[in-house]
C-alpha cells in the first residue's frame, strides 16, 4: 500500500469515528445516517478526481450552510422534543453538512486538519448526548485512528520538505512517502495511548463528574414511566409491568443475596382510596432534611449498628422519589436536601431527568412472630387515616375477610390468612379486566384476575372492614441479579404494589404480599445464550455508569478507601514479615550469646558462618559470570539482538562506519554527501550502507533482520583490523 493511500485511509477512518461517537447517541435517524455514509464512501472514489468541487465552491458551500441552519434553528425548522435536544441535534447535523462539503472538494493540508477538527466537536458532542458504554469503544477507536492520522499527516508533511529540500542531488532524491514504514505506526498509535491513559487514569479517578450524563438515558425519546405520584388510578402498573426499560441498578453491601430473597424497593405509600384511586390522606408539606456533620442526610433512629447498605444508580425518571428497602435511616449523596413526607416517602430536590447515585443505609429489623401476634394495643388518633373506607364500598367485601378471618384472633393472624386467600384463590393477569364504579368488587366477585395492584388494594380494603390498620406500597421487586455486576437490574416490569400493616405497641410497618408467585417472578433472567450475553452487556453498562457516569465525591471517596485498606493491608503483611525475620535474627543472636547453652551457641554460630560463606560465594558467582560473559562478547550481542528486534536504525551503524574510517584516515569533507563519500572510498560495502543510511534517515525505513546481521558482520571485520 502506497504512504498517500493510507494516509486517505486512515483519515477517512477519523471522519467515520467521529460520526460513531454521534450515531450511537441516536442523534441521526436511518435516513440521515444512511446518506452520510453514502457521501462519505462517494467521497472516497471521488479523491483526487476532476468530478471533486473545488476549494472556493466548498467555503462558498459552507458560508451558505452556516446560516441556513441558524434559520432552522431560530424558526424551529427542525422538529425535536425539547429545546436542549433541538440544539444538540442542529449542531451535530450542521457538523456533519460542514464534513460532507469538505469530503468532496479538492482538499488541502488545512482541508484534512478541518475533517480532523469536525471530528473531534462531534466526539466531544457525542460526550454529553450519550451514556452508552458503545461509547467508551467508539472513543477508543477514535483516539486510535486520530494519533495514526496525526502522526501520518506530519510525515508527510515533513517528507515532502525532505523531498523538495535542495540539499539532495536530483539523482538521490527518493520517492519518500511511498517508502515510509507506516506499518509501524499502529504500534507507535498504541504506546501513545497506552502513556496518555497512564498519565491521565489518575487523574480522571480524582476529579468526579457532577449532574447526570447528556440528557438522559433513553435515547429513544422517551421518558420515563413510573407510576409513582400523590394519585395513582387502579391498572397503571399493569401497563408498566410490560415495559423492558430500566429503572435503577442496585448493589447491596455486607449481605448473601440469599439473605435478600423477597426484597422491594419502597417508593411511595398511600392511605386514601375512593374506588378507583390512592391518594395521600396527609398533604402537608413533607418535612426538608439537611446534611449532617459526616456528610448524612439523616432519615430516622435506630439501635441497630449492622445495617443493609445499598448503593442505587437512579435512571432518569419523572419522579423525585428516592427508592431503597424498607425503613431507611440514612442517605448518603449529592443533593441539596432531602424530603420525608409522613408516609416515610423519600424525595429530593433535583433534575429528574439526570442519571443520579445515592447510598442508603436501611434498618430492615422486624419483630419477630410471637412478638406480633401478641400485638393487641389500641390505636391512637392519627392512626385513624389507615382504617378509612369510602362512603359507597361493597359490603361483600367486608363480608368475605369476615369469613376468612374467622377463628384468628390477632391482628398478624387474620393478616396473613387474607394473604393467603388472595395468593391461592385468585388469578393472576396483566390484563386489564376490572371495571364498573367499584372495579375492586368485580376484581373479587367476577373477574377474579388481576395484577399485583388490585390484590394490594383488596387486602388493605378488607383488613380494614375487620379494623386492621393498612396502607398499599408502590416501588419495585428486586429485579434480576447480575452475578457479573454484583447488581440488581431493576426494570419498569419489576413495578409492584404490596401491603404495609400496622402494628401500635411495636410502632412496626410490617410488610405483606398477597400477590399470586406468577406475578413476583419478573424479575427472572433470560435463559440460554442471549441470557447469558444480555448479562455481561449489562456489566459493561453498570461499570460505565458507576466509574465514568455517575462518578461523585461518594464513588470518589469510596475508591479512595479501597485503595487506602489494600495499601494498608500491605503495609501490615510486610510489617508482620519484618517482624518475623526481626524476631529470627534476635533469637539466633540470643544462641550465639549462650543463652541456651554452649552447644546451642556453636550451633548457631556454625549456622552464621555457614549462610555468610554462601552469601560470599553467590555474590562471587554472580561477578564471576558476569565477568565471563562479558569477555565472551554476551553482553554487546544481547545489546545488538535486542535493538535488532527493536529494528535498529541505520544511524548507529553508520556512525560506527565513520568513526573506524577515521581511524584509517578517510574523513568526509564539508562538501561532499554522505553517499559522494561512501563512492570516493572504493568500498562497496561502504556504498551499501550509506544507501541503507539514506533509506533510513529520510524515509523511516527499518532494515531487515538480514541486512542488520550483514552490516554487523561487515563493521565487526573493519574494527577487528583497526584494532
Amino acid at each position: 500500500m502506497k504512504f498517500d493511500r493510507y494516509f486517505k485511509l486512515i483519515s477517512y477512518a477519523v471522519v467515520l469515528c467521529g460520526f460513531m461517537t454521534l450515531w450511537i447517541s441516536g442523534s441521526f435517524g436511518l435516513v440521515l445516517s444512511l446518506g452520510f455514509l453514502i457521501a462519505l464512501i462517494a467521497a472516497w472514489f471521488l479523491e483526487d478526481s476532476r468530478w471533486q468541487i473545488s476549494e472556493r465552491l466548498g467555503t462558498g458551500l459552507i458560508f451558505i450552510l452556516v446560516p441556513l441552519f441558524y434559520v432552522g434553528w431560530k424558526y424551529r425548522f427542525f422538529g425535536f422534543a425539547s429545546t436542549d435536544t433541538m440544539v444538540a441535534g442542529i449542531l451535530a447535523r450542521l457538523i456533519l453538512g460542514l464534513s460532507v462539503v469538505k469530503l468532496i472538494q479538492k482538499k488541502a493540508d488545512r482541508d484534512w486538519l478541518f475533517l480532523y477538527l469536525m471530528a473531534f466537536f462531534e466526539v466531544l458532542l457525542g460526550a454529553a448526548l450519550s451514556i452508552s458504554p458503545l461509547y467508551l469503544g467508539s472513543l477508543i477507536l477514535y483516539l486510535f485512528v486520530s494519533v495514526l492520522a496525526i502522526i501520518g499527516f506530519e510525515i508527510r508533511k515533513s517528507a515532502r520538505l525532505v523531498r523538495d529540500s535542495s540539499d539532495l542531488n536530483t539523482s538521490d532524491r527518493q520517492p519518500f512517502l511511498n517508502q515510509t514504514p507506516f506499518r509501524k505506526l499502529p504500534a507507535t498509535a498504541v504506546t501513545l495511548l497506552f502513556l496518555i491513559v497512564a498519565f491521565a487514569a489518575p487523574m480522571f479517578f480524582m476529579l468526579p463528574r457532577v449532574g447526570g450524563a447528556g440528557f438522559g438515558a433513553n435515547q429513544n425519546g422517551v421518558t420515563g414511566l413510573t407510576g409513582f405520584s400523590n394519585n395513582v388510578r387502579l391498572g397503571e402498573i399493569g401497563r408498566l409491568q410490560q415495559s423492558d426499560e430500566v429503572v435503577m441498578r442496585v448493589r447491596v453491601e455486607g449481605e448473601e443475596k440469599s439473605v435478600l430473597g423477597g426484597i422491594r424497593w419502597r417508593g411511595v405509600a398511600l392511605d386514601k382510596f375512593d374506588n378507583k384511586n390512592w391518594s395521600k390522606t396527609k398533604e402537608q408539606p413533607p418535612n426538608s432534611i439537611v446534611k449532617t456533620e459526616n456528610d448524612l442526610f439523616r432519615l430516622d433512629f435506630s439501635e441497630k449498628k449492622n445495617f443493609t447498605i445499598q448503593t442505587v444508580y437512579l435512571e432518569p425518571l419523572d419522579t423525585d422519589v428516592l427508592f431503597a428497602l424498607s425503613r431507611p435511616v440514612a442517605i448518603q449523596g449529592d443533593f441539596p436536601q432531602l424530603r420525608k413526607d409522613a408516609y416515610g416517602a423519600v424525595s429530593s430536590y433535583r433534575n429528574t431527568m439526570e442519571r443520579i447515585s445515592y447510598k442508603v443505609f436501611s434498618d430492615r429489623s422486624l419483630p419477630d412472630v410471637q412478638t406480633l401476634r401478641s400485638d393487641n394495643a389500641a390505636y391512637a388518633a392519627g392512626d385513624v387515616d389507615y382504617l378509612q373506607i369510602p362512603e359507597k364500598f361493597d359490603p361483600r367485601i367486608g363480608e368475605l375477610a369476615s369469613r376468612i378471618a374467622d377463628g384468628q384472633t390477632n391482628r398478624f393472624d387474620k393478616a396473613r390468612a387474607v394473604e393467603q386467600y388472595l395468593k391461592t384463590q385468585l388469578g393472576y393477569t396483566l390484563e386489564q379486566k376490572a371495571g364498573g364504579d367499584e372495579p375492586l368488587a368485580d376484581f373479587l366477585f367476577n373477574v377474579r384476575e388481576g395484577h399485583c395492584e388490585y390484590f394490594a388494594t383488596a387486602m388493605v380494603m378488607m383488613l380494614r372492614t375487620q379494623g386492621i390498620a393498612a396502607r398499599i406500597v408502590n416501588g419495585f421487586q428486586h429485579g434480576e441479579y447480575n452475578e457479573m455486576a454484583g447488581v440488581y437490574v431493576v426494570k419498569q416490569k419489576n413495578a409492584h404494589s404490596w401491603v404495609e400493616v400496622y402494628f401500635p405497641k411495636e410502632k412496626a410497618w410490617v410488610p405483606f404480599d398477597p400477590t399470586p408467585f406468577a406475578g413476583q417472578s419478573a424479575g427472572d433472567s433470560a435463559a440460554g445464550m442471549f441470557g447469558f450475553l444480555g448479562k455481561y452487556i449489562d456489566a459493561l453498562e453498570t461499570f460505565w455508569i458507576q466509574y465514568f457516569v455517575s462518578f461523585d465525591n461518594q464513588e470518589q471517596q469510596s475508591l479512595f478507601r479501597s485503595v487506602k485498606n489494600g495499601f494498608v493491608d500491605y503495609q501490615e503483611k510486610l510489617t508482620v514479615l519484618l517482624n518475623e525475620y526481626q524476631e529470627k535474627i534476635q533469637e539466633w543472636w540470643r544462641d550465639v550469646r549462650g543463652d541456651k547453652g554452649l552447644q546451642a551457641s556453636a550451633r548457631a554460630v556454625g549456622f552464621g558462618v555457614l549462610y555468610l560463606a554462601l552469601l560470599a560465594l553467590g555474590i562471587w558467582f554472580l561477578m564471576f559470570a558476569y565477568r565471563r560473559l562479558k569477555k565472551l562478547g554476551f553482553w554487546r550481542r544481547l545489546s545488538e539482538w535486542w535493538k535488532r528486534r527493536r529494528e535498529t536504525s541505520i544511524v548507529e551503524f553508520y556512525g560506527r562506519m565513520e568513526k573506524v574510517l577515521a581511524r584509517r584516515g578517510f574523513r568526509r569533507a564539508a562538501w561532499q554527501t554522505p553517499l559522494e563519500f561512501a563512492g570516493s572510498l572504493n568500498m562497496p560495502e561502504a556504498v551499501s550502507i550509506t544507501e541503507k543510511y539514506n533509506r533510513v534517515r529520510f524515509g523511516e525505513i527499518g532494515l531487515t533482520r538480514d541486512e542488520a546481521d550483514e552490516i554487523e558482520k561487515w563493521l565487526a571485520g573493519l574494527e577487528k583490523k583497526d584494532s
